[in-house]
């Protein structure tokens, strides 16, 4: 590689576009926490536990049954590696798309997409392993009274979790869950895809003077995550089957089960409503994230290129 595609490569727009990723999915997986775990339950838990019930009434119960703190659970270690994983995401993408000779496509986005998020699932899924079994810790305390299914948590953080899982299950266990997710780089590249195209379009012909308002960033990110989480759920849910260790009893799930194996025992025993389980509170809590995410990003972004232009410092950081 010339120097010239290096300096590309580890250039102030990436960093950028990287810290910004990373600040803003931290925001809005902040505000939107609770809807996160109400998606989980409904993924992990025994369908007949909260049959028919909409997101906001699951909400009340985990409340009434477990206490508010319960919404919570498992917070920080999803924040660390949410950034870290958005970091890798957004690095990785920015860094690819400024090494791309020619314009910018759709297709092209779509690939570039997709190749960022091989890198991310290789070097950050033992982190979201141990997010989603932090998210369920007590559920197996609750299942006794409850008929929910699920194991006791004996870790309380990432690092923690990490050390111990590597431990009990080995190299294996840390990487639980990584096919459906290496599956899944179609999710973030078909939004990214949907995203870049729209603000392309809306973004044509302009003089440069005025940029989109935080509003419509907040709708083209909604839609993009929109149309990417319908299209890949099915696999959402059995990478989260996974990660979790195959604990559905109601499946009762052979323990070397794998991806295409799991879509068709749930296929066969719950029907094609099992491949969507969860889906409402998926949408509602991944699309409001994502479009929070990426109207944090776009003015974090632009606030630190305008803040380094100003010192002088970087004159060669553009958005």
């Amino acid at each position: 590689m010339s120097q010239s595609k290096l300096k590309q490569v580890f250039s102030y727009q990436s960093w950028v576009h990287a810290v910004s990723g990373s600040a803003g999915s931290v925001i809005a997986m902040s505000a939107f926490y609770p809807l996160d775990t109400v998606r989980s339950r409904l993924q992990l838990e025994e369908p007949e536990r909260r049959k028919a019930l909409s997101t906001w009434r699951i909400l009340r119960n985990l409340i009434d049954e477990e206490g508010f703190e319960t919404l919570y659970r498992g917070l920080v270690p999803v924040l660390e590696s949410l950034c870290i994983s958005n970091f890798v995401y957004f690095y990785t993408f920015h860094s690819l798309k400024a090494l791309r000779n020619g314009g910018q496509s759709a297709l092209g986005d779509l690939l570039l997409g997709s190749l960022a998020g091989v890198v991310n699932v290789l070097t950050t899924t033992p982190c979201w392993v141990v997010n989603t079994r932090l998210k369920m810790k007590g559920l197996g305390q609750h299942a006794k009274h409850n008929g929910a299914s699920g194991t006791e948590v004996q870790y309380d953080g990432l690092l923690d979790g990490l050390q111990y899982i590597a431990r009990t299950e080995g190299v294996r266990g840390l990487w639980a869950g990584a096919i459906p997710s290496l599956m899944l780089v179609i999710n973030p590249a078909i939004q990214f895809m949907v995203y870049e195209a729209l603000k392309r379009r809306l973004t044509a012909g302009g003089t440069g003077k005025t940029t989109p308002s935080a509003i419509t960033f907040f709708s083209i990110g909604a839609i993009a995550k929109m149309i990417a989480t319908v299209l890949t759920y099915p696999l959402q849910l059995v990478q989260t089957k996974l990660r979790h260790g195959n604990t559905d009893r109601n499946l009762n799930l052979p323990a070397d089960v794998d991806t295409v194996q799991m879509l068709l025992i749930i296929l066969k025993r719950q029907g094609v409503a099992g491949l969507f389980r969860g889906l409402e509170a998926k949408l509602l809590q991944t699309v409001l994230t994502a479009a929070l995410m990426f109207m944090a990003y776009e003015k974090i972004a632009r606030f630190v290129t305008s803040l380094l232009l100003t010192k002088g410092g970087v004159t060669a950081v553009r958005h």
